[in-house]
């Protein structure tokens, strides 16, 4: 098969794979979605586990009974309202689960509603209810978006890229391969990572003013992440990128935001039950 032949038929694939996987997000954008939700969240359930059980053995998995409540209390107020946004999703086993490490500085929310919250974000922020309803609020966006299954479904056109390029150029493949992965990342990757989490600070700072909290926790938050972050980005930074406009975009949502807010202590909200 000639070279441009063989770019023809990978072109064809991807045209092919873009059409046939489309969707929708929450917010209304269009999303690549080669893999199905199902799909992740079916992954993500064994993950899940095979995360938590050598945690859980080592005694790091909730064992403060005082901060596993008050995550529970938080989380279980922002699913309610995640809920409401996507009915479909009070069939997920959502669970939240605190992991005892004092030096990670992290949370996220699998396909699924499958989250954990480590306590040196906890501790280490000296986070506020509001603070926290934020970040879990952003966590569980990415699973109402379904980012991990379009993650997933990028990395895969991304390959046939790399394939595609490895082989046509078969002299210097090393260097081919590396330099296809490398403009891969940056081409689709990177905007992608960056229209997510504008995404999921978006759903999140909603979700969690419906559900009761402080939508100007989202910039105390975000300027502790900061503060803390002089010995090196914590791993929230690594996973979340946090341009420098991004408080400034939060800002511009709060107003918004605040007929939503009444304090969840005068105002209680639907509150969905975690599973344990």
């Amino acid at each position: 098969m000639s070279i441009m032949k063989f770019y023809k038929s990978i072109l064809t694939i991807c045209i092919f794979a873009m059409l046939a996987g489309c969707a929708t997000s929450p917010t209304g954008r269009s999303q690549l979605m080669l893999v199905s939700e199902e799909s992740a969240i079916n992954s993500s359930k064994e993950a899940y586990v095979k995360m938590m059980q050598p945690l859980a053995s080592d005694g790091k998995v909730d064992n403060d009974p005082a901060v596993t409540k008050r995550i529970v209390d938080i989380t279980e107020r922002l699913v309610a309202q995640a809920i409401i946004i996507r009915p479909e999703t009070a069939k997920w086993d959502w669970q939240v689960k605190v992991i005892d490490d004092p030096k990670v500085v992290n949370a996220w929310c699998m396909a699924g509603g499958k989250m954990a919250v480590y306590t040196g974000l906890i501790n280490q922020l000296k986070a506020t209810d509001d603070e926290l309803a934020q970040v879990m609020g952003h966590e569980i966006s990415h699973a109402l978006a379904n980012h991990q299954a379009e993650k997933m479904s990028v990395s895969i056109l991304a390959a046939i890229g790399v394939v595609a390029v490895g082989v046509a150029v078969d002299d210097h493949r090393g260097l081919a391969m590396s330099g296809a992965a490398l403009a891969a990342s940056l081409a689709i990757n990177k905007p992608n990572s960056r229209t997510a989490e504008s995404e999921a600070d978006e759903i999140g700072i909603e979700l969690a003013a419906k559900a009761g909290y402080n939508p100007n926790a989202a910039l105390s938050l975000w300027k502790k992440m900061a503060e803390v972050s002089g010995e090196g980005p914590p791993q929230f930074l690594s996973t979340h990128p946090a341009p420098a406009n991004r408080s400034k975009a939060l800002a511009k949502l709060i107003p918004d935001m605040m007929p939503y807010y009444q304090p969840a202590q005068k105002t209680p909200p639907p509150i969905y039950k975690l599973k344990k």
